[in-house]
């Protein structure tokens, strides 16, 4: 594989910053497979990959269920080649206040988020070991700072902070590379759920973080994919063990 054809799976790739990463990295002149709970999700992004001259590969998969995991993964090697880039996006969201927190939203956040990434990159390491080239990039969120309703989130993506830097540490000799990205305010469907919960008007929020921002705009899912395909390229190989906040601000 030369440097412009890899081939790299995004999880969550079905909608939003998962969507918009596997249309970039695709457009870098990889293979793209699209990993999302459901297969038929994916049929978009698909569609439009192939239609723009690429290649692309929609596969149903519950990132942290461990078989499904090694089936999918499997899958792409068969059919598109050594997955060699990763890019572990999925993600779910179960807001809300501690004492009102259920230990099943805990544990749902917790399993797609920490143990989805642990399972898809101990299953792409090994193609990315016998190949002498990988780059894992992990979504994690300015929320890994802490943030008000969203103790199992904000614990999540802090840990795969954690993950990023041990797995970075723990490959580097291999040639392959770990960073994670931490996103701010991004207008995302996800983004929207979280206006609808806490009774806000999504214009109005959007309104808001673009006042606070010191860019004076939100970020859009292009801004996150943009940043992944330099993590995910050849001249990142020297970047490992980084977290990088994209957020439009000093302040993460």
């Amino acid at each position: 594989m030369s440097a412009d054809n890899r081939v790299a799976i995004v999880t969550g790739g079905a909608r939003g910053i998962g969507a918009a990463t596997a249309k970039r990295l695709a457009q870098d002149g990889h293979a793209v497979a699209i990993f999302d709970l459901n297969e038929a999700d994916c049929a978009q992004v698909v569609s439009e990959i192939t239609a723009a001259g690429g290649k692309a590969l929609a596969v149903g998969v519950d990132v942290a269920d461990e078989d499904a995991v090694q089936a999918g993964v499997d899958k792409v090697a068969a059919e598109l080649g050594p997955p060699v880039i990763l890019v572990n996006n999925a993600g779910v969201l179960r807001d809300n206040l501690l004492f009102k927190m259920s230990v099943e939203d805990w544990d749902t956040v917790m399993s797609v988020h920490l143990r989805g990434a642990f399972l898809m990159s101990r299953a792409c390491q090994a193609h990315m070991t016998k190949e002498g080239y990988g780059r894992i990039v992990s979504m994690s969120s300015s929320s890994a700072k802490g943030n008000r309703g969203q103790t199992n989130y904000s614990a999540a993506k802090a840990g795969l902070q954690g993950f990023t830097k041990a797995v970075a540490l723990e490959l580097g000799k291999f040639g392959v590379t770990a960073n994670a990205v931490a996103p701010g305010f991004i207008q995302t469907d996800m983004t929207a759920a979280t206006a609808a919960r806490v009774g806000i008007p999504f214009e109005q929020m959007i309104e808001g973080a673009k006042e606070r921002s010191p860019v004076k705009r939100v970020g859009q899912p292009e801004d996150i994919a943009n940043t992944v395909s330099f993590l995910a390229s050849e001249g990142s190989g020297f970047v490992t063990g980084q977290v990088i906040y994209v957020s439009g601000s000093p302040l993460g």
